[in-house]
């Protein structure tokens, strides 16, 4: 089925956000750039008076959702991994289409399985884990695989502040404020792209670099134990720890800049080698993730007009139901 053929008759795709942080006023930003999504409600666990959005979409408390469901086409969840996304995901998919970004890879599978189930018993359309990474850095890693399979796949992240990772450190107690950056190791990528399929530690490729506003009173040793021995988030990575004022946080460290590379070394014969790389240079992450949340969320009210219900991830979608450019203009244009 050709899902773009007529969709310019089609009324805009109904966008609502879950959470009003950096990551759904990008969503909002994204939305007044596609002219085939409209944004009909912004909904928040603060107080809705509080929250200031940049357009005049309405604010409501996220307990308003309920019953919802007609005039909400999909739903944009923007909260962290750590602590909102495991919950609140199929809590919602249980009512609504929903799209999340889920990205703390080892815990995916179960994440999967638990938004499956919702979506299924609410005949609802889910995709999780849409952003860059996981994401469109997971196509990547599948297209290297498939297409040199005698090789070795290597992932890079950064120079980049990590919205994931500065959250979790967030949630430390004892910890006002903070952010986290992703270091790659240069001269692992230079091993990497030279061909030679070299073995690395995920020590060996990445360091990780946090600097910290403590709450008064907190202990600034316990506060970096917590930090350094974090699971899937810092325990396997040499990890800094660098405790500054929220007037240093605030003046050196507001950028969110990212990026990263994926890179597939391989052979196609005993004298042929070939390296593929994918290159993300990122002036903003949150506005970056939160364009490739609103595709996602095209895609997802596409499919679940086919009748496609359940989880979903950016592996599953074909590329064409992420754009808003009808089946004959990507054949014309793109293709």
């Amino acid at each position: 089925m050709d899902h773009q053929q007529n969709d310019h008759r089609q009324a805009p795709v109904r966008i609502a956000i879950v959470g009003y942080g950096n990551l759904g006023r990008g969503v909002e930003a994204a939305i007044a750039k596609n002219p085939d999504t409209t944004l009909v409600g912004v909904y928040t666990r603060r107080d809705p008076a509080s929250v200031r959005p940049a357009s005049d979409a309405p604010v409501r408390a996220l307990s308003d959702l309920a019953g919802q469901r007609a005039a909400v086409d999909v739903l944009v969840l923007c909260g962290g991994s750590k602590d909102d996304l495991p919950v609140q995901t199929p809590q919602l998919a249980r009512d609504f289409n929903v799209v999340d970004s889920f990205d703390t890879h080892a815990r995916i599978p179960e994440h999967f399985a638990q938004v499956d189930a919702a979506a299924r018993a609410g005949k609802t359309t889910a995709l999780i884990c849409a952003g860059w990474d996981p994401g469109l850095f997971s196509i990547q890693r599948v297209m290297g695989d498939a297409l040199l399979p005698d090789g070795a796949t290597y992932t890079f992240w950064g120079k980049g502040l990590s919205q994931g990772h500065s959250d979790a450190i967030r949630h430390v107690a004892g910890v006002a404020a903070g952010v986290q950056y992703t270091i790659p190791v240069q001269s692992a990528i230079e091993q990497v792209r030279s061909g030679v399929r070299p073995q690395l530690s995920t020590r060996e490729k990445h360091r990780r670099e946090c600097f910290v506003v403590l709450k008064p009173g907190a202990d600034a040793e316990a506060v970096r134990r917590a930090i350094v021995a974090m699971p899937y988030y810092f325990d396997e990575y040499d990890t800094t720890v660098h405790f500054i004022s929220a007037e240093e946080l605030a003046r050196e460290h507001s950028g969110m800049a990212h990026g990263g590379f994926v890179i597939r070394s391989g052979a196609t014969s005993a004298a042929l080698k070939h390296v593929i790389e994918y290159r993300l240079q990122l002036d903003s992450n949150p506005e970056f993730t939160a364009s490739t949340l609103l595709a996602c969320a095209r895609a997802v009210h596409r499919l679940h007009r086919a009748g496609e219900i359940g989880c979903k991830t950016l592996l599953d979608i074909p590329p064409a139901l992420l754009s808003a450019k009808t089946g004959a203009q990507l054949r014309a244009e793109l293709l």
